[in-house]
C-alpha cells in the first residue's frame, strides 16, 4: 500500500522550529466581509475544508493577518484549532501594521497599536500565543527600536514565539537586524515579501541579506495574482477575479496594464510549455520554480476550493530539472542596475567557492 503523500518541513530561519514548505495562506477566509482583494470571501463550511485538506498532507503553517476580511479570518482559524485540538501542532503566523476600524493608533507599529492588536488577535485566533508575529508592513512613523523593544518584551511575557517583517526594503530589514544584534534582543526570523517569476526584484538586495542573516523568507503571491496560472490572454482585459479587481482599483502589483507586456507573456509560455513537457500544470511549475530556491523556506499558497488547493499542493510532488530552472530563470531575468548587476555576479560567483 503506497504511503500518503505528506509535505516536507523546513527549520523556520534561525529557530529550531520546522514549518511545512507550503504554507497555507488564509486571506480567502470570511464570511460577510470581502478579502483584500475585494471579491467575496469564501464561507466557514468551504475554509474548514481547505485547512483539513491541508492537515491531511501534513501541512502544518498557517498564514493570516489581523485586516484579512476585517479579523474574520483570524476567527476562522481560531475556530478549527480549537476544534481540532492539539494546538501545539501548528505554527501559525499572523500580522500587524495595519489597524481595523477608524482608531487611528490602531495602525502603524508602535508599542500602543502592537499591544492593541495582538491582543486582539489573540482572543480572535483563540489561543494563548502567537507562533509568528510579523509586522505586516514598514511603519514610517514609529522608530525600529520602539518597535523591536516591544517585540522582545512580549516575547519575553509569552505571547508571541518569534517575530518577522513582511514588505520591508534591504536597509529596513538590515537596520532591524543589527539593533537586535547590537542590543541582545530578539530579532526577525522571517521576512515575507512578493517573489514570483514576474516579481524578482527581491533577489537584488533582500536575499543576500536574508542570506547572510539566516532569515526564512515565506514568498506571498507566487503565481502573482492568478497571472502563472494560464486563466489570462494576450490583450483580453479580464472581467472579474484579482487581476479584474487590481485594474479596477489601479493597484498595479497585479493590475492587467503593466503586466499584459511581452515579458509577461514570454515567461507564462515558457512555463506553459514546461508543464505541458512534464505533465504538471502551470501553477505548479510557477510554484515549483519558487520552491527550489534555495533560499526560499516556506511558500504561501491561497485558494478558494479544494481542488484548486490539491493543484497547488501538486507543486510538492514535482521537481524541476536544472535545465528547465535554468530556463525560466533566464526568461524571467531582471536587468539589475548598478552595482546590483556587478554584485550579482560576483556573490553567486563566491558562493561556489
Amino acid at each position: 500500500m503506497a504511503t500518503e503523500f505528506k509535505l516536507s518541513k523546513k527549520y523556520l530561519g534561525r529557530s529550531g522550529i520546522q514549518v511545512s514548505d507550503l504554507c497555507l495562506g488564509c486571506m480567502t477566509f470570511g464570511t460577510d466581509k470581502p478579502t483584500w482583494g475585494g471579491f467575496p470571501a469564501i464561507s466557514v463550511d468551504d475554509s474548514f475544508s481547505l485547512i483539513n485538506r491541508y492537515d491531511e498532507v501534513g501541512g502544518n503553517f498557517f498564514d493570516t493577518a489581523n485586516v484579512y476580511t476585517g479579523g474574520q479570518s483570524e476567527e476562522i482559524l481560531g475556530s478549527w484549532l480549537e476544534i481540532k485540538g492539539n494546538r501545539e501542532k501548528y505554527v501559525v503566523a499572523t500580522k500587524c501594521g495595519y489597524g481595523i476600524g477608524p482608531e487611528v493608533n490602531g495602525n502603524g507599529t508602535s508599542r500602543r497599536a502592537i499591544i492593541q492588536n495582538l491582543e486582539a488577535s489573540l482572543e480572535r485566533l483563540r489561543t494563548p500565543y502567537i507562533d509568528l508575529f510579523q509586522m505586516h508592513t514598514f511603519d514610517f512613523n514609529t522608530e525600529q527600536r520602539e518597535t523591536l523593544n516591544t517585540l522582545n518584551d512580549l516575547i519575553r511575557c509569552g505571547k508571541i514565539r518569534y517575530i518577522g517583517c513582511s514588505n520591508y526594503n534591504g536597509s529596513q530589514l538590515q537596520y532591524a537586524l543589527l539593533y537586535a544584534e547590537m542590543m541582545g534582543i530578539e530579532s526577525y526570523i522571517s521576512l515575507q515579501p512578493q517573489y514570483s517569476l514576474l516579481s524578482r526584484s527581491i533577489e537584488m538586495e533582500l536575499v543576500p541579506v536574508c542570506e547572510d542573516n539566516k532569515v526564512a523568507i515565506l514568498p506571498w503571491s507566487p503565481l502573482k495574482g492568478g497571472w502563472l496560472t494560464g486563466k489570462y490572454r494576450r490583450g483580453q482585459m479580464p472581467t472579474e477575479g484579482r487581476v479584474a479587481w487590481a485594474e479596477k482599483v489601479g493597484w498595479v502589483q497585479t493590475g492587467f496594464t503593466k503586466w499584459d507586456n511581452d515579458t509577461t507573456w514570454e515567461v507564462i509560455e515558457t512555463v506553459d510549455s514546461i508543464a505541458q513537457s512534464i505533465g504538471a500544470t502551470m501553477a505548479q511549475v510557477a510554484l515549483r520554480w519558487v520552491m527550489q530556491k534555495s533560499y526560499i523556506t516556506s511558500t504561501i499558497i491561497g485558494a478558494r476550493t479544494v481542488a484548486q488547493l490539491d493543484d497547488n499542493i501538486g507543486a510538492a510532488k514535482i521537481q524541476l530539472s536544472p535545465e528547465h530552472m535554468m530556463q525560466l530563470d533566464q526568461v524571467s531575468k531582471l536587468n539589475f542596475p548598478y552595482p546590483y548587476d556587478q554584485q550579482t555576479e560576483r556573490r553567486a560567483a563566491a558562493k561556489k567557492r
